[in-house]
């Protein structure tokens, strides 16, 4: 109507008539304020007005498509369809509602006034004719109510494929719910490798200290400071886990030079901004609170990348929690660069019932660390023990 209202006093000065804003509606004004809705549809976000009464008017199921920074052009072409031919639509249907609904009433009066009266420009004397007039003016009124139906039906129709998800916002929708599920795989495999760790080297240093506790106070106590300390870094790294999941709602509409969501590290990884993961720097750490013998030999690894660091970490972790929880004796780990690549090796003794790899996510996890940084991975019986062999290329080749 405010598109209609519009146009009548336009069509009113133009004539040099004064305006009427109740006059009928003219064809050639309604047609005319067409390519003005379609403009309006075009430049103004008028898409999840759309969506609403699509959903709140007609029950139509309308896929809520994907927040996006900017509107695309295919969006816009396919709101302005949608906003300009319901407008139409719903031009024509409410013009034909003011002019049927009065008609039908104006016949259906003519046989009981028993008048002689006009009806466009047909003169209708009483008895029969004002019976067919009223006839008419019935089958006028179920023509515009079916006319209604229609029109309901084929919005509803249309909506889904107009207000809907475009390919482009289905696309970028896809590979953010890949994204999100990338993130989620690599907490579930950091979780995995800091508290399976944990959990070895508590159980390890807990039958120490159980052997140790009436002989050698002193060393029970220390078994027991490592099992306090590897407990609280497992609790730590669990609550860790959970708060970026609790978060990941509140964090929807966060920009942060990435995607909705997300943080960023300093190498453009997905990160949660809690602080510094774990690195090579950290291996004597990570030796101490494990409560083995491990004889390292460690090379110079300061040139190693901070994202390749980060990773060749949590594997030699993984390969010591299973060195711990499957063999038995001295633990060999060994990390160097030789040339463009970062050589990681972790071997021991098979325990008393044979090396053991285990059915669980340990070495899959290893394995999809060094795939993702296009490395090299063995794992396996050597000789009567077990060996873990990894090879890192420090640069990307793309």
């Amino acid at each position: 109507m405010p598109y209609m209202m519009v146009g009548v006093l336009v069509a009113g000065l133009w004539q040099g008539e004064s305006a009427n804003l109740l006059m009928p509606v003219q064809v050639g004004v309604f047609v005319a304020v067409l390519p003005v809705v379609a403009v309006t549809g075009l430049f103004l976000p008028v898409r999840s007005v759309a969506v609403n009464a699509a959903q709140g008017l007609l029950g139509a199921h309308v896929e809520v498509p994907p927040r996006q920074a900017r509107r695309s052009w295919q969006e816009r072409r396919r709101t302005t369809a949608w906003f300009t031919l319901h407008l139409a639509i719903g031009g024509v249907v409410s013009g034909c509602t003011l002019a049927v609904v009065p008609f039908t009433l104006f016949t259906l009066a003519l046989p009981v006034t028993g008048q002689t009266t006009p009806v466009l420009g047909y003169t209708v004397t009483p008895g029969w004719p004002a019976v067919l007039w009223a006839l008419i003016g019935l089958a006028t009124l179920v023509a515009l109510v079916a006319l209604a139906a229609g029109s309901g039906e084929l919005l509803t129709r249309l909506a889904p494929v107009l207000l809907g998800p475009t390919p482009a916002e289905r696309l970028a929708a896809a590979e953010e719910h890949a994204r999100t599920l990338a993130a989620r795989n690599r907490l579930a495999r950091e979780l995995h490798d800091s508290v399976g760790h944990a959990l070895s080297v508590v159980t390890l240093q807990a039958a120490a200290a159980g052997r140790v506790l009436d002989r050698d106070p002193d060393t029970a106590r220390t078994a027991l400071a490592a099992i306090e300390h590897s407990a609280r870094a497992a609790l730590e790294d669990l609550d860790h886990v959970l708060g970026v999941l609790r978060e990941d709602d509140r964090r929807e509409d966060a920009r942060s030079g990435g995607h909705p969501g997300e943080s960023r590290s300093d190498d453009g990884r997905p990160g949660d901004g809690r602080g510094p993961q774990a690195t090579l720097a950290d291996l004597d750490g990570l030796v101490a609170a494990s409560g083995a013998d491990v004889r390292q030999e460690v090379g110079d690894l300061s040139g190693v990348p901070a994202l390749v660091s980060r990773e060749a970490y949590r594997i030699l972790q993984e390969a010591l929690t299973n060195a711990i929880k499957h063999g038995h004796g001295p633990v060999r780990l060994a990390a160097a660069v030789q040339g463009d690549e970062l050589r990681l090796e972790v071997a021991n003794r098979a325990g008393p019932h044979g090396p053991r790899p285990g059915g669980g996510r340990g070495v899959p996890g290893m394995r999809e660390r060094v795939r993702l940084l296009h490395g090299d991975l063995e794992a396996g019986s050597a000789g009567a023990g077990w060996q873990v062999t990894v090879r890192l290329p420090l640069r990307s080749s793309t």
